[in-house]
């Protein structure tokens, strides 16, 4: 399945810094944002709209698939209180391979620029990519693709038997044998 990711550059009333990126939305992608978007593996991004509080930026181009080995993490996104997209983003300086060309004035205005890279709906993935030193921010998931992921974990999903594991000191001691 193919998504879009809405970035969004938020104003922020503070000395040191004045604004902040974080992805606030992801969107099935039909095609409808960008056509080419469908054939192409490359991720594209236009400017959606300013308002008072900030920008917004649409990206194209991310392919999710599901992995049955990856089932656990998939579990664990569904089980939390609010099931969550993973968006691993860049704050990038080269953008002109990830903006399109009606847009690429507005970003170069920015010395940088978040990218998002990619998207995931396993905890365990997300876990991994910051561990490696990515930046990895949620989105909640809607009702549909959360009942979705569902489907997945209840077909490939299967929990690890717990096994038993005796204390010490039931084992007995580990006496050397007696000459």
């Amino acid at each position: 399945m193919r998504f879009a990711v809405v970035m969004r550059k938020q104003n922020l009333d503070n000395p040191w810094v004045s604004y902040r990126w974080a992805p606030a939305e992801v969107l099935p992608d039909f095609g409808q944002f960008n056509p080419q978007s469908l054939t192409s593996n490359s991720i594209s991004g236009q400017f959606l709209g300013r308002d008072a509080d900030g920008e917004s930026w649409l990206f194209t181009g991310f392919e999710l698939n599901l992995f049955p080995d990856e089932a656990e993490g998939y579990y664990l996104t569904v089980s939390a209180t609010t099931p969550a997209w993973f968006v691993m983003w860049r704050l990038e300086e080269d953008i002109e391979r990830y903006i399109d060309e009606q847009s690429l004035a507005l970003a170069k205005a920015e010395t940088t620029m978040a990218i998002p890279h990619r998207i995931c709906v396993s905890y365990n993935e997300a876990a991994r990519l910051l561990d490696g030193g990515e930046s990895v921010d949620t989105v909640p998931m809607s009702d549909e693709h959360a009942s979705w992921l569902q489907e997945y974990v209840n077909e490939h999903y299967r929990p690890e038997p717990k096994k038993r594991h005796r204390p010490a000191s039931f084992k007995g001691a580990n006496r050397p044998a007696e000459e």
